[in-house]
């Protein structure tokens, strides 16, 4: 069993940047692959940005590229979202999740096999 936590959301200007943290509890957690998740109101979950096990493969949405980065800690049990230039459009609840497969598989919201609560970001114009 995995829990994970997430934190570092918040209300941010556009053009502004924010860095969000997901703590994971459990001792094959560093052997998953991890993924970061945003839903807005009457929208589906969609995906955000993912990391295979040991860090050395990362995914995007083509929305996010060249603006956010996935990055790991394993010796922290940390996985984090570095989200810069942000946009209001980018404003969501953002979740972190879990996929056991430690390369990840098809990066779809229901594929996850573990999910945090989500941590608010609001971006303004």
């Amino acid at each position: 069993q995995v829990q994970l936590v997430e934190s570092g959301g918040g209300l941010v200007q556009a053009g502004g940047s924010l860095r969000l943290s997901c703590a994971a509890s459990g001792r094959t957690a560093s052997s998953y692959a991890m993924g970061w998740f945003r839903q807005s109101p009457g929208k589906e979950r969609e995906f955000v940005g993912g990391i295979n096990w040991s860090g050395g493969n990362t995914f995007y949405a083509d929305s996010v590229k060249g603006r956010f980065t996935i990055s790991r800690d394993n010796a922290k049990n940390t996985v984090y979202l570095q989200m810069n230039s942000l946009k209001p459009e980018d404003t969501a609840v953002y979740y972190c999740a879990a996929d056991r497969s430690p390369y990840g598989r098809t990066w779809y919201w229901g594929d996850m096999d573990y999910w945090g609560k989500g941590t608010p970001v609001t971006v303004s114009s």
